[in-house]
């Protein structure tokens, strides 16, 4: 049998989002006698699914937050050197330049720098970090990955693919979790108390990213060309209490739902009739390939990439067009036929089971070329 290859996998904090859920489920697809991961993660982490990692070979290390610089690069440089990686894919963006530092000190001979976001208004203190490391985002790594090309070319540069043959990795998902299906549909609706209504949905964290504020304005509008429509949201995060008080404020109560942080949204997307993605800034958002992968109506800002637009019901607009204009989009969509996907977002690159098999003989690519 082969030498199975650990791959040191930094991922900085778990907190079941986005990132994490691209990562974990490509680990669940690699072929671990050939890959196996071992999961970096921050302390001050929650809900690491340890018990299903372990259960398939892979290792979760814990190490101080990267907030504590001095003893996080410490760490992970006596960590790097005792398991003697081949590979550290460090998939924290501009916060790359320090788990790759200590890679590079311990002798790791692959150090990849992920990008997977890039900066946008609303986070004064992150956008001056991220602006700050930025130009040290290619000293320390040897190959260079992204999960967008907005979000490569924000943080590597321009042209930066065809320079440094970056990795593209998808944000895919297991698009068949997302499928239509009429039965979920229609179960999960009578249980949210939402048979007759026109549900429009949003699921991420409560940051000033995410533009929870605006969504608001225009559930507002839109309330008043369709009474009958409720807006479901899921997520927790910094602002939560903020916006229920502006949705109390605006005497929405009865029409928007907070339904916490759910680990059933693939159920979640089938009671919905509209998705919306009001991002001040993204890569490509997973939410939105897991919307279009249940056959969603999916409308987005012009602030996130264009390469998230997958199906023709989905719709890119401006926060210049005004909530207005907004509203009455969303509303359009109401009664779209809703249909099976999974061709169309396997074909775009969407489906993890290829995006993992890639990421996979990358890896092994990589090491065959470092061994020669």
């Amino acid at each position: 049998m082969s030498e199975v290859n650990r791959v040191g996998v930094v991922i900085g904090k778990w907190i079941n989002y986005g990132v994490e859920t691209l990562v974990f489920n490509c680990y669940r697809h690699v072929d671990k006698e050939k890959i196996q991961f071992d999961f970096i993660i921050d302390e001050d982490s929650v809900g690491i699914p340890r018990d299903e990692i372990e259960s398939m070979g892979g290792r979760v290390i814990i190490v101080p937050p990267y907030q504590k610089i001095n003893k996080y690069i410490s760490e992970l440089t006596k960590l790097f050197k005792k398991n003697k990686y081949k590979i550290v894919h460090a998939h924290i963006s501009t916060l790359s330049v320090f788990p790759l530092y200590a890679a590079k000190k311990a002798g790791v001979p692959i150090r990849i720098a992920h990008c997977h976001t890039t900066a946008g208004k609303g986070e004064v203190f992150k956008n001056i970090m991220k602006y700050s490391l930025r130009p040290l985002s290619k000293i320390f790594p040897t190959h260079l990955a992204a999960s967008s090309r907005l979000g490569g070319e924000w943080l590597f540069g321009n042209g930066c693919f065809e320079t440094y043959d970056m990795y593209y990795l998808p944000v895919a998902r297991d698009v068949e979790t997302f499928t239509y299906n009429k039965k979920v549909r229609d179960t999960v609706r009578t249980e949210l108390g939402i048979n007759n209504k026109f549900a429009i949905g949003h699921f991420g964290r409560f940051v000033a990213q995410k533009n929870h504020s605006f969504l608001i304005d225009v559930f507002k509008e839109i309330k008043s060309i369709e009474p009958n429509a409720v807006l479901l949201l899921a997520g927790d995060g910094e602002l939560l209490n903020e916006t229920k008080e502006k949705v109390s404020n605006l005497n929405l109560t009865n029409s928007v739902q907070f339904l916490g942080k759910r680990n059933d949204v693939a159920q979640l997307y089938q009671a919905l009739d509209v998705f919306v993605l009001p991002s001040l800034y993204e890569g490509v958002p997973g939410v939105g390939i897991e919307a279009q992968s249940a056959g969603l109506p999916f409308v987005f800002s012009d602030t996130i990439t264009e390469e998230v637009r997958i199906l023709d019901t989905s719709k890119r607009l401006s926060f210049k067009d005004g909530v207005k204009q907004w509203a009455e989009i969303i509303v359009s969509l109401k009664g779209a036929t809703r249909e099976n996907k999974i061709k169309e977002m396997t074909e775009a690159g969407y489906n993890i089971k290829a995006a993992a098999k890639n990421l996979q003989q990358y890896y092994m690519t990589s090491i065959e070329k470092n061994n020669k």
